[in-house]
């Protein structure tokens, strides 16, 4: 018989969280992004220095906004996406910074096209097609750390925004989603410029989208689990250049 010491010393470790659930991944993401705001409010100095303080995700230091203010205003506003990612609603989330005219200066993209369409009757249930690439917890926050230090790498590179530049989050939706409306009422709709669709003659819708100038941040691709990120200058940035 063997001691109880011997048995201890060979216990399997625990094994690697897999995300393997709807839910599971729109946490995951939805996590990631506050991480990304709060990143893109420090690199691109929308709040002075002094208010953030450092703190941890994915094993890396970042930056954290402390007003409660504006922390809650993130927290409201990724909290928001959570009934348009069980739907299948949102193909891509959007940050974007206006200048004191409201003119859009920068916008930065996370493309979530490629996530898995789950019913949201189903977001608890376990991927049964083993054909599926599960996503690997481990592997999805290694490649979400590398996301995050290109942002602050690219941000840190841009030239300056003017003072009292304004922001926002916004979602495009897919094609076929129906636009979320209800009360109360947490989304309206963007501006004519940043809306997607059939153009048509109209000189103003879409007109902001694209930019003049585009940075690619990173391709995630774990699994189920895939996300692009980059980064779109808009042309009123470069107008008085």
């Amino acid at each position: 018989m063997a001691s109880s010491a011997s048995a201890s010393a060979s216990a399997p470790p625990p094994p690697t969280p897999i995300l393997n659930t709807a839910l599971s991944l729109h946490r995951t993401l939805t996590d990631f992004l506050t991480v990304a705001i709060h990143t893109i409010l420090y690199t691109r100095s929308l709040y002075p220095q002094t208010t953030f303080l450092t703190s941890r995700a994915y094993n890396l230091p970042v930056h954290q906004n402390r007003h409660p203010a504006v922390c809650a205003w993130i927290n409201s506003a990724v909290t928001s996406l959570t009934p348009l990612l069980s739907s299948n609603a949102a193909k891509r989330v959007v940050i974007v910074i206006y200048s004191p005219q409201l003119e859009v200066l920068e916008r930065y993209i996370f493309d979530i096209s490629r996530f898995p369409v789950i019913s949201e009757k189903e977001k608890l249930t376990e991927f049964a097609d083993e054909t599926r690439g599960m996503s690997n917890i481990t592997d999805v926050e290694e490649q979400l750390r590398a996301t995050i230090r290109r942002l602050e790498y690219a941000g840190s590179k841009m030239a300056p925004l003017p003072e009292k530049c304004t922001y926002t989050l916004a979602v495009e939706l897919r094609d076929e989603a129906e636009p979320p409306i209800g009360h109360p009422q947490p989304w309206v709709p963007s501006e004519p410029s940043l809306q997607t669709g059939e153009k048509g003659e109209s000189e103003i819708i879409g007109r902001d989208l694209g930019g003049v100038r585009s940075t690619p941040v990173r391709l995630v691709a774990a699994g189920d689990f895939v996300l692009e990120a980059w980064i779109e200058e808009g042309k009123a940035k470069f107008d008085g250049d």
